[in-house]
């Protein structure tokens, strides 16, 4: 039977209301951050986001990992566990989970339907101005977690952190992960006006964990824990960890907190992954001291279950292929430092797709010192760069590279030129990391553009 299912009739309704993951820093509407339309949604449905133990993530890298982590951990002992991150991989419905499952199409419309109309009441008033595609998805996922009477809540940030719609949370434990350079048009131009806008979910009173961090974001988490008496954990200091064992499909990992030594099992892939597992313990001791009960068992179950697409994720051997969807320089910079620890091969050839917003010639700068075969493509998103400009950058490090239009061409021209024990990676967004992963492992993916 043909036609519009409600699911995707939902969706359209959504994808009406203003999106900032569609547009660059210069181009599109523009609409002032702040949190009185969230408020003003979550008070008439009954402030949903007061229900619940919350752990709040904010960060430029590693985020999304570390809250699925958290996640993990806390389902594996027991507990009944929502989950909020942003981007999706495959459907908007990744975004709102519990125990680690995306919500069902007919919850999904359960949700739009409840809370679309007050979307649309609080955004006639003018003064507020319109309900924005983010504001409503945070709204959604804080009703669902309440009507599924979850134990803990795990909020991932969308942007910045002091003005976030997820900002109207009362935390139990706040997250900062790695500060970088990254949506500066809106977070400010340096390393402490980002960190700033960060730090605005810390909380008075309430434990923050801090992940490594260079100098100057560092400073200015210490200085504003300090000004809110937030007891702070700093994870580079406090604690020490070190790669052990890896394959394909895992890496072993010792991780020595204050008081405790942990061996897990990972299936996330990178140097990197391991400083968010050192982050997500910290979170799990953070919970254990204020009396909330989580073995030694789950935690090691947590990490061994853990699942996050699209951050070093191998698709297929001989040639190897993996996708990580770093997006940034810094980003760029932990992923092609981890290949050699991480892999064997003779040769490496990178598809390259990147959002036109981003720091392009710089990611291209930390690619082209492996000095690989590249292949430079277009994701179906608006925001997606012009491969010739990509094309360009790549040509003035003297770097071999082509254009192919097809994502699926690229994937066999990189296999074939990579050869049987060449490595082929995909990088530079999400949404080519994305793409690759749906026409390698024949995923139907939502399409809005």
């Amino acid at each position: 039977m043909n036609g519009v299912t409600p699911y995707k009739n939902c969706l359209d309704r959504l994808l009406t209301l203003l999106d900032f993951e569609k547009f660059s820093g210069t181009r599109g509407p523009r609409v002032k951050f702040n949190l009185s339309r969230i408020y003003a949604l979550l008070r008439v449905l009954g402030d949903p986001h007061k229900n619940g133990r919350v752990v709040h993530v904010a960060g430029s890298k590693g985020k999304g990992s570390v809250t699925a982590m958290v996640s993990s951990i806390l389902h594996s002992n027991g507990y009944k566990v929502g989950m909020f991150s942003s981007p999706h991989i495959h459907t908007f419905r990744e975004r709102i989970r519990v125990n680690g499952k995306p919500i069902s199409e007919e919850v999904f419309v359960d949700l739009v339907e409840r809370v679309w109309p007050i979307t649309q009441e609080i955004g006639s008033q003018t003064s507020l101005g319109a309900v924005t595609l983010f504001e409503t998805l945070t709204a959604m996922a804080f009703v669902h977690f309440e009507d599924s009477k979850t134990d803990f809540q795990i909020v991932e940030v969308g942007l910045g952190g002091k003005l976030d719609s997820t900002n109207v949370v009362d935390p139990t434990v706040s997250v900062i992960t790695p500060i970088s350079f990254d949506h500066m048009h809106i977070l400010g131009n340096t390393l402490s006006e980002i960190a700033t806008e960060k730090a605005g979910i810390i909380k008075t009173g309430v434990p923050v964990v801090v992940a490594p961090q260079s100098r100057e974001p560092m400073e200015v988490i210490r200085n504003v824990a300090r000004t809110k008496d937030a007891p702070m954990l700093e994870v580079q200091s406090e604690f020490e960890w070190r790669l052990e064992t890896r394959d394909l499909k895992k890496q072993s990992v010792r991780i020595q907190t204050r008081d405790k030594t942990y061996s897990v099992n990972l299936p996330l892939l990178g140097n990197y992954q391991i400083a968010n597992a050192a982050t997500a313990i910290g979170v799990v001791e953070r919970l254990q001291s204020l009396g909330h009960s989580i073995s030694s068992d789950a935690i090691s179950r947590g990490f061994e279950k853990v699942v996050w697409p699209c951050r070093m994720e191998v698709l297929q051997d001989s040639p190897t292929l993996v996708i990580d969807g770093a997006h940034n320089p810094q980003s760029i910079r932990s992923v092609m430092d981890s290949l050699p620890t991480y892999f064997d091969f003779n040769k490496l050839v990178v598809i390259f797709g990147a959002s036109r917003d981003k720091e392009l010639k710089e990611m291209i700068k930390d690619i082209s010192l492996l000095r690989p075969t590249v292949v430079v493509v277009r994701s179906r998103h608006p925001r997606a760069a012009d491969p010739g400009i990509l094309l360009k950058h790549f040509q003035d490090y003297q770097i071999c590279v082509s254009i192919n239009k097809s994502i699926a061409h690229a994937i066999e021209y990189a296999v074939e030129a990579a050869g049987h024990r060449g490595l082929v990676l995909v990088t530079g967004s999400l949404f080519v990391a994305a793409e690759v992963r749906e026409t390698v492992l024949d995923i139907d993916p939502e399409l809005y553009f």
